[in-house]
Parts: C-alpha cells; sequence; structure tokens
C-alpha cells in the first residue's frame, strides 16, 4: 500500500508539472458543460486551458466557467456569452454581451481591478463576493461583496443582499431581495462547481506539501479533477458558497471527504516540518504543535 501511495504521488507531481509551463491567465476556460462555443468552434471537455483572447465564449445551450485574476471565477449561463476586453492581473475586464453570469470572488488583492461591462455600465467589484449579472434583465444583484456602478450619468454602491434594476436610468436606487428565491439553476450549477473545486484545491494543496511546484497564491491544475483550482498563499478561507480553501501549510485542518456522501472526517494532516520552516519560520513551532496536539473530529462541510 506505500508503495502504491508512493507511486500515485509522483504521478500527480508529474502531471502538476507538466501543466505548469501553462499557468492559467484572466479569460482560461476551466470547464464546459452542454453546447458551448469560442471562434465558431465547439468547446468540450479538452478545452481546458483555452484562452478567450478578443473572441467571445457562446455558451449556447450549455454552461462556462472561466477564471479571471487568481481566485475569481466566472460563469456563464445558456444562451449567454462574454469576452475579455483586458486579461491584465492588475486591470482585468469582461464584457457580458449577453445573458447572465454569476462571478465568484474568492481573493481580491490590493492591485487587482476588476471590472464587468454590461450595456453602457461598468461593475467594478470591490470586495470577495458573489454577484449576479443579467444582461438581459438588466439587473445587478449582490449576494455577498460589494460592487460600484457607474455610467449614463449613475454612480452607485450596491452593497450584499441588494440588488439594482439598470431599466431605471437615472432614478435606479439599490433595494434588498430575498437571495433564496434566485438561487436556480445556475445558482446551484454555480454552487456545484465551487464544491468541486474547493475539494480540488485539498488535493492540490497536500501535493504541493509533499513536492515542488509551489510558488505562492494561484492557480494551479488539478489533473483529478482536469481543472484549475486557486491554492491561497497561507491560511485558509470560506469562500460565498461556504467551501474551505486552504493553503499547503493549513491543508492539514482541512475535511477528507468521504466517498458516496459517507461522513466527512477531519484529518489533521500536518506538514513536513520542513516545509513549515521554509514557508512561515515565525510560526513553525505553533503550527507544528497544533497539528501534534489536535485531537480527531467528525463533521461536515461549513
Amino acid at each position: 500500500m506505500r508503495h502504491f501511495n508512493l507511486t500515485i504521488a509522483a504521478m500527480t507531481i508529474a502531471a502538476v508539472s507538466a501543466w505548469a509551463n501553462t499557468p492559467a491567465r484572466p479569460g482560461t476556460v476551466n470547464y464546459v458543460e452542454g453546447q458551448v462555443a469560442m471562434g465558431g468552434q465547439s468547446l468540450d471537455a479538452k478545452s481546458t486551458g483555452s484562452e478567450l483572447g478578443n473572441q467571445p465564449i457562446v455558451t449556447l445551450s450549455g454552461k462556462a466557467e472561466i477564471l479571471l485574476t487568481p481566485g475569481v471565477f466566472l460563469r456563464l449561463g445558456p444562451n449567454s456569452s462574454a469576452k475579455m476586453v483586458s486579461a491584465s492581473l492588475t486591470d482585468t475586464e469582461v464584457q457580458l454581451e449577453q445573458g447572465r453570469a454569476m462571478i465568484e470572488v474568492d481573493e481580491l488583492f490590493p492591485e487587482n481591478h476588476l471590472r464587468v461591462l454590461v450595456d453602457n455600465f461598468a461593475i467594478d467589484l470591490q470586495k470577495k463576493g458573489l454577484y449576479d449579472l443579467d444582461a438581459a434583465q438588466k439587473q445587478v444583484r449582490v449576494f455577498d461583496g460589494e460592487a460600484l456602478l457607474t455610467g449614463n450619468a449613475l454612480r452607485v454602491e450596491i452593497k450584499g443582499g441588494h440588488e439594482l434594476n439598470l431599466i431605471a436610468g437615472a432614478d435606479a436606487k439599490t433595494h434588498g431581495f430575498d437571495k433564496h428565491a434566485f438561487e436556480d439553476d445556475l445558482y446551484n450549477w454555480s454552487r456545484l462547481r465551487s464544491s468541486y473545486l474547493a475539494e480540488a484545491n485539498i488535493g492540490q494543496a497536500r501535493v504541493l506539501v509533499a513536492g515542488p511546484g509551489f510558488f505562492g497564491a494561484g492557480w494551479y491544475f488539478n489533473p483529478w479533477f482536469g481543472a484549475y483550482t486557486f491554492v491561497p498563499a497561507d491560511g485558509f478561507f470560506f469562500n460565498p458558497f461556504g467551501w474551505g480553501y486552504y493553503s499547503p501549510l493549513f491543508v492539514y485542518r482541512a475535511p477528507l471527504v468521504g466517498f458516496y456522501g459517507g461522513p466527512r472526517a477531519f484529518a489533521h494532516y500536518a506538514p513536513p516540518a520542513a516545509f513549515v520552516a521554509a514557508v512561515h519560520p515565525a510560526i513553525a513551532p505553533v503550527h507544528m504543535a497544533l497539528a501534534v496536539h489536535a485531537s480527531p473530529a467528525r463533521g461536515g462541510r461549513r
């Protein structure tokens, strides 16, 4: 069994190293489902890693997940299209041409400027959170986070739990909405994708503890999930859907997920002392003490 585990670990590290030469940039396709096209060409599961460039991605009857800055996922619903206006890490701009999109912002650095264009409006996503943009219905909803909308002589701050109807024009004002009422197909699909990528994060963080290839916060390809996932530089956090993302230093606190909906056991998986000392020497003694003395527990996801 030990030989088998070492072989699997070696294969995983090799697969990750192979993808290290093609890091994800803003506008990278991470997953497609159903009928999706880009530049007149159909996309499928093998399209992961393709970049939008200046050409729009059109979902037709399918859905698509696109990476923006590290820790930010753009998910398009059916009959929608979007294109990158700017793919810079410090000035990332995407245009929602038609349909609807949800944007999950799990990490936002001070240097990031994240903007979405809808019609003649610019929406700056200013905090971590979950955003729902509907070009067809002219609606902007902020489940969590905070956005600033400008355009057509408007400048409106939209806080979490509020929405804005763009049809109202100069008289547009934000008002609260029932979040549960908008937990529809796109929302549930986004939550499901988020859960998969959170599990991919745990697996990837454990691989990065065991081998080379960790260069700080960013996108890392997980071959077992066939997609990029986000790995933070330090600590851990829970995203807007409640799923946990862990750095290699703290992945020992991540849950081990049982198969087929089985129980989830919290594994106190301590990274090697040498890894902790190299990444964060100041907390190495305390960190290792917590890992040794932590008591087993069982529970579900938060």
